[in-house]
């Protein structure tokens, strides 16, 4: 599954377009590396999201093409939230 339509989806990022712009500028990482919106993302990957002054990360548990918003949850687990500081 495309990591754009996963955030989407799992509902980590509300819209698509702003996951995509979110990648593009490179504050998402699979596994430690640097992605992009088109890279594929599978069952067990570590995503790493940098929402402002805050990093996500989270581990895929499944991958659904639709959920509902209560389900939502389930696709991922958080392994941990950090603040960022400013330098």
């Amino acid at each position: 599954m495309r990591l754009d339509k996963f955030l989407k989806v799992s509902r980590l990022i509300k819209r698509r377009t702003l996951a995509k712009e979110v990648s593009d500028q490179g504050r998402i990482s699979i596994n430690g590396i640097q992605a992009k919106a088109s890279s594929t993302v599978k069952v067990g990957d570590e995503l790493s999201v940098r929402f402002g002054q805050k990093l996500v990360t989270v581990q895929i548990n499944k991958l659904q093409e639709t959920t509902k918003k209560d389900e939502a949850a389930d696709m991922y687990t958080i392994v941990k939230e950090e603040k960022l500081t400013q330098e």
